[in-house]
């Protein structure tokens, strides 16, 4: 009977559900109530323009979080090639047919939503990564210097074409992890050591003839601020005005003068964290950056004790991803790196960044039930197929 197979789906889906890692989820709902309420406080105590969509597109994701978590994790496994080159058919549309904002052409018009392939890109290439290495290879970059050829081309191409874009703080994030996940995995120190002296060899060229005059004007801007204090110097200069008036307990909710008086350009996005330090302190900047800490340590633990080198390298890989978007994000809206347009997780304004952020840790919620699963492991090729 048909009811019987629908009860019986139910209740496998409902057994599964049981198993799903609430420390996780937890973790992930303690940090977007965070991004929510401030959110609410830079629409001016008010859910819209941003906090409303923003609870919708979290809605949407804590589905995505349990579809993934629950799907047998050998189907991942099986669609990790596939994944990976749909984001990249999806990268080369978005070049052709893309909607062009803040002077980068990043967004493909689906009619109910716009995507954004470069952050679809980071987590497909975690999956495309762990598939690859999850086979009978040698990890040792000495014996088997092949083995790390393809990857090293996987990470490339879509670099590439998000430089192009042109969004080069994207594509040196996605090479800058996607390398950090090699290294963890057994690439030799030597390829980092040999790799800086390369870019330091040719870093004069590439100043010459690969970056645009705006991408040369960020890393002045970096190095003296005040050379250009109502120009390009502007929005780091009234972000670290706004830090620094935060103080230890902060000014207030909603009562941020710098964030409010719109002296901070896209405080909903890039440059949320700065209105929680106005209005929160050092104190609240703490509270957010434990979670962050908390959730990234966690998702390595578990990938720790995975016995599957899949299960292994997902919730790594994805822990790295993590781990770099917080550290580009709070550094640079302190300082310390140039300004470069990098969402702060769950908590910045936006739709795609959350749900590929939310399909990401489902996998590591997926790598968490399947932790004591061994999957069989056989030489392939290139594709693994």
């Amino acid at each position: 009977m048909l009811s019987d197979k629908i009860l019986k789906l139910c209740a496998l889906v409902f057994t599964k559900l049981l198993y799903v890692n609430y420390i996780l989820l937890f973790l992930l709902i303690c940090i977007f109530c965070i991004g929510f309420t401030l959110l609410y406080s830079a629409g001016g105590g008010s859910m819209e323009p941003w906090a409303s969509k923003q609870l919708v597109r979290f809605i949407i994701s804590l589905g995505i979080y349990f579809i993934v978590s629950i799907i047998n994790i050998r189907y991942w496994l099986g669609l990790s090639y596939y994944i990976y080159f749909l984001s990249l058919v999806l990268l080369i549309l978005v070049n052709f047919y893309g909607n062009t904002g803040m002077g980068s052409q990043r967004w493909l018009n689906l009619g109910l939503f716009n995507l954004q392939p470069s952050e679809l890109i980071k987590f497909s290439l975690v999956l495309v990564l762990a598939r690859y290495f999850h086979a009978d290879k040698e990890l040792s970059f000495f014996n088997n210097l092949k083995n790390f050829i393809y990857p090293i081309f996987l990470i490339m191409i879509p670099a590439y074409l998000i430089f192009i874009q042109p969004d080069l703080g994207s594509s040196l994030i996605l090479i800058i992890a996607s390398l950090t996940i090699l290294f963890i995995i057994g690439l030799s120190i030597w390829f980092f050591i040999g790799s800086t002296l390369l870019v330091i060899i040719f870093a004069p060229f590439a100043w010459i003839f690969l970056l645009y005059d705006y991408q040369k004007n960020r890393v002045l801007t970096f190095l003296d601020p005040l050379r250009d204090p109502l120009g390009s110097g502007y929005h780091i200069i009234q972000s670290k005005i706004a830090l620094g008036s935060g103080g230890l307990f902060g000014k207030g909710f909603m009562n941020g003068s710098q964030s409010h008086l719109n002296f901070i350009p896209e405080m909903q996005t890039d440059f949320i964290f700065t209105l929680l330090a106005e209005e929160f302190g050092m104190l609240g900047t703490i509270v957010l950056l434990s979670l962050f800490i908390i959730l990234i340590f966690y998702s390595l633990t578990i990938g720790l004790i995975c016995k599957s080198r899949f299960a292994c390298f997902l919730a790594i890989g994805v822990s790295v991803n993590i781990f770099y978007y917080v550290f580009i994000n709070t550094s640079m809206v302190t300082g310390l790196i140039p300004v470069v347009g990098v969402p702060l997780p769950l908590v910045s304004y936006g739709g795609t960044s959350m749900m590929c952020v939310m399909f990401g840790m489902g996998l590591v919620s997926n790598a968490y039930i399947n932790k004591n699963k061994d999957l069989p492991r056989y030489k392939d090729g290139l594709l693994g197929w």
